[in-house]
């Protein structure tokens, strides 16, 4: 599939002052910017989408097409800056952010970007009440950069992918705590001597140094680490105490079980078993 650079977003001025005045306009101005470039960006695609373009086809044949946006793959702090929201609140519905991690107490409603808009107007005009609605419902500005796109349901573009959702987020969250418990028994040292031991297989790249010396985690490195980590952690844990045993079986059952989650995210299709 190929991939074409369209822009360069601008990198707004953060906040640093002291007055929440001065912070709010310098948030609307980062705002305004950021949808001054959207819309430029997208316009060409506004204008496709209603009026229809011609493109090749697979089957050879040039139909009239009619493209619409349909996702936005990005990780959660550029949702947050894209949609306008809290960066503890969620893109796609109206969940209280002290509710997210748990289970929450209800369903609650699919956030519609399209009356944020509307009640930033009313803010801009004056109408009392609109700045507590939004801080209730996580919003910081009612604009929008997809709010306007033909046919487009902004809270339907935040797609869950590999790389942020399981590789920088999943995988990450579960090596903090595999740290920590390999520190609490004191083998950190035996876990990056079977890190680094690791003999080369096809389509794996072996580990060239220590896995507490990785500084920087990329895709590859995090694909990498959710094909070895169950043997690498349970070599370290080989050869355990009486009073250990308990505890790393269920360290291995734990993490065993978040490697399979990780591959069945991956698959194309899915069945009541492997869904169950």
């Amino acid at each position: 599939m190929p991939i074409l650079l369209l822009a360069l977003l601008s990198v707004p001025i953060k906040l640093m002052g002291d007055s929440g005045r001065a912070d709010e306009a310098q948030r609307k101005t980062n705002a305004d910017a950021l949808r001054a470039v959207f819309d430029l960006v997208l316009a060409l695609l506004q204008e496709v989408v209603q009026e229809g373009t011609v493109m090749d086809c697979a089957d050879g044949k040039t139909p009239l097409c009619f493209p619409i946006l349909s996702a936005w793959i990005a990780d959660h702090a550029e949702h947050a800056a894209l949609h306008g929201i809290g960066s503890k609140w969620c893109p796609k519905c109206e969940v209280p952010s002290k509710e997210l991690g748990g289970k929450p107490r209800k369903i609650y409603e699919a956030r519609d970007y399209t009356l944020y808009w509307e009640k930033g107007q009313e803010q801009e005009s004056g109408e009392a009440g609109i700045a507590e609605y939004f801080q209730q419902v996580g919003v910081k500005i009612g604009s929008n950069v997809f709010t306007e796109l033909y046919r487009v349901n902004p809270a339907e573009l935040h797609m869950p992918d590999l790389l942020h959702n399981i590789y920088l987020s999943l995988f990450k969250h579960m090596m903090e705590w595999v740290e920590g418990f390999l520190k609490k028994h004191k083998l950190q040292q035996a876990f990056d001597d079977a890190w680094t031991e690791i003999p080369p297989y096809s389509g794996f790249s072996v580990p060239k140094r220590a896995y507490r010396n990785v500084k920087q985690w990329r895709r590859k490195e995090m694909r990498n680490l959710g094909r070895s980590i169950s043997a690498v952690l349970a070599s370290a844990l080989r050869n355990p105490a009486s009073s250990q045993h308990q505890d790393f079986n269920i360290a291995l059952k734990w993490v065993g079980g978040l490697v399979d989650f990780s591959l069945m995210t991956q698959y194309r299709s899915h069945t009541p078993d492997t869904l169950a």
